[in-house]
């Protein structure tokens, strides 16, 4: 009788995460004006920057993206944006996609009003003196659709998104005035 044993080892190497981009926006770097509120003495044009994501697992059921201001006064942040039940083949939300309006998302997603009490993107302007950190992430899901609807509180969503995260990736970025 002849045994025969085969060993699979899987690694995980940093190409196998899930990684977070944007043409405009860079790790460490600062927002550009075009990203930036358009309000408050801020002076931006409070577009919702362009955004990529690779290395998304395969049992990937929805995606979600969040930037948040992990520096606001308070000392619970601040939600800047909140999109959720992407599907999960989507691979980038286009510049501008946070519009109010909500017609630059993909079919299907959806975007909570941000803590301005504002649906979709807010840009960012922390108070005159300060530099805040902005955390952008994308989650993959374990779920298609979140219970969660467009009327909640941004986060809720994102405490439901973290019940249900199989992966997410970050990149963090700087504004200060």
């Amino acid at each position: 009788m002849v045994w025969a044993f085969v060993f699979c080892i899987q690694t995980v190497t940093k190409a196998d995460e899930l990684r977070v981009s944007s043409p405009t926006l860079h790790e460490g770097g600062l927002v550009p004006k075009e990203h930036v509120l358009n309000e408050s003495g801020c002076g931006g044009q409070n577009i919702s920057p362009g955004l990529q994501w690779a290395g998304v697992p395969g049992a990937t059921k929805g995606l979600g993206v969040t930037v948040f201001d992990q520096d606001a006064p308070g000392g619970r942040g601040f939600w800047h944006w909140v999109v959720f039940n992407l599907g999960p083949g989507s691979r980038e939300l286009p510049a501008g996609a946070g519009a109010a309006s909500g017609h630059g998302l993909p079919k299907g997603s959806s975007q909570t009003r941000n803590d301005y009490g504002s649906p979709g993107y807010g840009g960012p302007c922390p108070p005159p003196g300060s530099t805040h950190r902005y955390v952008i992430t994308v989650y993959a899901l374990d779920v298609a659709k979140l219970a969660s609807s467009a009327s909640e509180a941004p986060s809720k969503v994102v405490a439901e998104m973290e019940r249900h995260v199989l992966a997410k990736g970050s990149m963090s970025v700087r504004y200060g005035r």
